[in-house]
C-alpha cells in the first residue's frame, strides 16, 4: 500500500468518510505524495497526458504576440505609476500552474527575439504548488532566469501586466453530487473492507457537506434529472477573486477545458465529467479511487461561473472562444506557410525541382495542426479574456471574439 493510500484511508477510519474534493485535493496536492507534487514529468510523451506546451514552442510564440500587445495596450512605462511591486517600466507577466517554468521559456524566448524592447520590461512570476517543480524553473528558464522575481504557490499582490493559467482551473478540488428522486446527495469516499487485507476506496452518497453546493446549481439555473451526476468546483470561484484582486490593472488570460452551466449541466454530460489520465489512457470516475496520487484527476470548467465571479470582482469579459479561433487570430495561419529558413529544399522530379518541406517547418506544421484540430486541444481548450482598468480594446487573439463549440 502506498503512503498516501495509507494515509487517506487512516484518515477516513479516524474522522469518517471524505468529499470527492478532499480525496482529490490530497490526490494531487499532498506535499510529499501528491500527483503533482511527485510527479516529475507530468505530460508529453513520457508522462500521462498532452498539453498545448508539449507540442512544441508554437505555443509559447503565439502567447507572446498576445502578451506583446497587452502590454502596449496597458501602456508606455512612462504612462505608468510605479508601486513597489511594479516598479517604473516594469511589465508583470504571471503565469499559475506555471509547473516547472517550459512554457514561460517559450513565451520569453518568442519575446526575446521579436520584442526586445518588452522583454527588458518584463518581470516573471511564477505560481506553483510543487516544490519540486519550483526548484526547476531556473534551471528550466536558463538564459532568461533572471527575470524571475516571485516563485511562490499564491498569486503575488497588486501587479500591472498578465495573469495566465493553462489548464489550472480543471485540476482544481471539486465536489461530485448525483440528484435522486428525493433530493441532491453529494458523492463521498469511504473504505470498504479491511480485516486481513487492503481496504477499498469506494464512493457513499450522504447530505452534501456545504449548502454552497445547492446554491451554486440554483445560481447557474441547473436543472439535474434523477440519476444525473455532476462535478461542482467550489474553489475556481476563489481562485479567480484571488486573481482579480491581485490584478491592477491588465488581463487575466485563461485557457481550460470546460462549457458553459447551459450545457455542463445538461443530459450531453450526465455522467459527469470527472477523469483520470494515467499514460495518455483516461479513466473513469472508479478508477479515480485507485492508486492516490498515481495519476491525474479534471474536471470540466463551468465557463458561466467564472465569467460571472470575474465580471463581479470588477473584471470585464473581452472574450470567450475556442483555442483554434484565438490561435488564428494570433497568425497561427500564417505560421503553416513555410519559412524560408531551414523551410524547404529543392527536388528534382522528372527534371522539374519541387519544394520539400524541411524538418523544422514540418514539425511546425505538425505541431499547429495539434493546437488547431477540431475534436482535438483546438476545440475542446477554451479561452477566456478578462481586462481591469484597459477599457475593451480589440484584441488579435478575439479577432472572432465569442466563438465557443
Amino acid at each position: 500500500m502506498s503512503q498516501l493510500r495509507a494515509q487517506i484511508a487512516d484518515r477516513i477510519r479516524t474522522t469518517g468518510p471524505i468529499s470527492v474534493a478532499e480525496f482529490m485535493r490530497l490526490s494531487l496536492y499532498h506535499p510529499d505524495y501528491g500527483y503533482y507534487a511527485r510527479a516529475s514529468r507530468r505530460t508529453g510523451r513520457a508522462g500521462d497526458f498532452f498539453t498545448s506546451v508539449d507540442v512544441g514552442s508554437v505555443f509559447g510564440e503565439l502567447l507572446a504576440r498576445q502578451f506583446a500587445e497587452m502590454a502596449a495596450i496597458i501602456g508606455s512605462p512612462q504612462s505608468r505609476i510605479p508601486t513597489p511591486e511594479s516598479p517604473q517600466g516594469s511589465f508583470d507577466l504571471v503565469e499559475a500552474g506555471a509547473g516547472s517554468g517550459r512554457l514561460a521559456r517559450d513565451v520569453l524566448d518568442a519575446v526575446a527575439r521579436h520584442h526586445p524592447e518588452l522583454y527588458h520590461r518584463v518581470r516573471l512570476h511564477l505560481v506553483e504548488v510543487a516544490p519540486a517543480a519550483r526548484a526547476a524553473q531556473m534551471e528550466t528558464l536558463g538564459p532568461h532566469s533572471s527575470k524571475l522575481v516571485f516563485s511562490s504557490d499564491s498569486l503575488p499582490e497588486r501587479i500591472t501586466g498578465v495573469i495566465f493559467a493553462n489548464e489550472l482551473l480543471d485540476a482544481l478540488p471539486t465536489h461530485a453530487v448525483v440528484m435522486r428522486e428525493d433530493g441532491l446527495r453529494e458523492v463521498f469516499v469511504d473504505l470498504k473492507g479491511a480485516d486481513g487485507g487492503v481496504a477499498e476506496f469506494v464512493e457513499l452518497e450522504r447530505e452534501p457537506s456545504t449548502p454552497e453546493l445547492l446554491r451554486y446549481l440554483a445560481a447557474v439555473g441547473a436543472h439535474l434529472e434523477p440519476g444525473w451526476r455532476a462535478e461542482i468546483n467550489l474553489e475556481a470561484p476563489d481562485w479567480i477573486r484571488r486573481a482579480a484582486c491581485s490584478l491592477r490593472r491588465g488581463f487575466l488570460v485563461l485557457v481550460d477545458y470546460g462549457h458553459d452551466a447551459e450545457e455542463l449541466y445538461s443530459a450531453t454530460h450526465s455522467a459527469g465529467t470527472l477523469t483520470t489520465f494515467q499514460r495518455h489512457t483516461s479513466g473513469d470516475r472508479a478508477s479515480s479511487l485507485q492508486d492516490p496520487g498515481e495519476h491525474d484527476i479534471t474536471a470540466h470548467v463551468d465557463l458561466t461561473t467564472v465569467a460571472h465571479v470575474a465580471e463581479s470582482a470588477g473584471l470585464v469579459t473581452l472574450g470567450r472562444l475556442d483555442q483554434t479561433y484565438f490561435l488564428l487570430g494570433l497568425g497561427s495561419a500564417e505560421m503553416l506557410d513555410i519559412r524560408p529558413v531551414d523551410a524547404s529544399t529543392s527536388l528534382r522530379v522528372d527534371g522539374e525541382a519541387r519544394r520539400t518541406i524541411g524538418p523544422t517547418a514540418l514539425r511546425q506544421r505538425l505541431a499547429l495542426k495539434t493546437l488547431m484540430l477540431p475534436g482535438g486541444l483546438g476545440s475542446t481548450l477554451k479561452v477566456l479574456i478578462f481586462g481591469k482598468d484597459v477599457g475593451r480594446p480589440t484584441l488579435k487573439g478575439l479577432s472572432y471574439r465569442i466563438r465557443l463549440t
